[in-house]
């Protein structure tokens, strides 16, 4: 017998599936919402729907702030919050991350900031990729000269990025480092009109890096996918695809795009 995937399945107690309804309506709509309505976009007899949404307000599933409207209750919020504290990025990345290194065929990475560097928390990669994997998981780099650092100096005010470059000196590690404040700026400029950062070949020589960003359900840029290639091999193709990777990982992570 082949199992049914769980997202289409109903329900076997009629009232949990009425309940789930009743709750998907709650959470169409911002402000509370009238029985009338309710039952209109349900289907259920108000009858019917006042009966459950009570016992959905005993267990605080469902406010009543006023007689006849209902909203989505306090309890739900609480039980999120469980949800989220289980929530870790490096789960939420790892199968989505996989899945784009069989696309490309060279490293992906998904790294953090801590401070004024960058810490590479985890690595998809193979042999045949053809380049030698300098930067290991745990490893670190400052954020000026990797693309996920240079996401991070994008999302900071033109304050802290100088100050950054008065602590850093912008110390470069090849000729292409960008070790002047003007260029920086510059650079991070492009990075927020397109979401996409580079690193061309200003860490390593001979490796150019793409990356996107991560976002939590606050909307806060909490880590960075990155694609790393022999620099005659990174594909302006897997920008998109990039993108798309990281934006499913912020989803996973609550994040809702705007």
């Amino acid at each position: 017998m082949t199992k049914k995937d769980s997202s289409s399945q109903t329900p076997a107690i009629q009232v949990m599936d009425r309940m789930f309804t009743l709750l998907n309506v709650l959470a169409a709509h911002q402000d509370p919402v009238s029985l009338k309505l309710i039952s209109e976009q349900t289907g259920l007899h108000p009858s019917t729907a006042h009966r459950i949404l009570n016992d959905l307000a005993i267990g605080r599933f469902v406010d009543r702030p006023e007689a006849g409207s209902y909203r989505l209750g306090m309890r739900l919020l609480e039980l999120g919050n469980l949800v989220k504290a289980r929530l870790d990025v490096r789960d939420a990345a790892l199968g989505p991350m996989r899945e784009l290194h069989k696309l490309t065929h060279q490293p992906v990475n998904l790294s953090v900031r801590q401070g004024d560097e960058i810490v590479y928390i985890e690595r998809t990669y193979s042999e045949r990729s053809g380049m030698q994997v300098v930067r290991a998981v745990g490893g670190r780099a400052p954020l000026h000269l990797t693309s996920v650092g240079k996401l991070f100096l994008a999302h900071d005010d033109p304050q802290r990025v100088r100050s950054y470059a008065t602590r850093t000196g912008l110390a470069g590690h090849t000729r292409n480092s960008i070790t002047d404040l003007p260029l920086l700026e510059r650079e991070l400029a492009r990075v927020r009109q397109t979401d996409l950062a580079r690193d061309n070949e200003e860490l390593e020589l001979g490796v150019r890096c793409m990356a996107a960003g991560i976002h939590d359900d606050q909307g806060r840029l909490i880590a960075g996918l990155s694609i790393s290639a022999p620099a005659d091999r990174l594909e302006e193709s897997w920008c998109d695809k990039l993108l798309d990777t990281a934006a499913a990982i912020s989803t996973a992570l609550g994040h809702h795009q705007p």
